[in-house]
């Protein structure tokens, strides 16, 4: 819980911060994210515009992002049977998040020794 100054003393499950570093954890989290904020994907498409990562990985990544209520999977009728994934609403407001992770990191490196600063 915060203090009166907004500040907490140890790290708290609930804290905003957490909850939304969570939410972007995992190894290919942030890219399956990226895919999926551009467009709704099928998983081979998914595989396809990331094409290192195996089937296994990709499968436990989305359905960890659906169990944190940050994507959706929707069966589409036919044969064969395919399914579309793409961010909830939720999911979405990753997108301001994701965008300034990336900004910082691009300053980290740069300021980094032995790092050339890119303009």
């Amino acid at each position: 819980m915060p203090s009166p100054t907004g500040r907490t003393l140890r790290p708290e499950a609930d804290c905003p911060v957490e909850t939304a570093l969570a939410a972007v954890s995992g190894r290919w989290t942030t890219l399956v994210l990226r895919e999926l904020l551009h467009a709704d994907h099928s998983f081979g498409t998914l595989r396809e515009r990331l094409p290192e990562i195996s089937p296994k990985v990709l499968t436990e990544r989305l359905d960890e992002l659906r169990g944190r209520g940050l994507v959706e999977r929707e069966r589409l009728p036919g044969f064969p049977v395919r399914t579309r994934y793409a961010l909830t609403d939720t999911g979405r407001a990753l997108r301001p998040l994701l965008i300034e992770l990336y900004r910082t990191g691009e300053v980290l490196r740069a300021g980094s020794p032995g790092t050339a600063a890119t303009p």
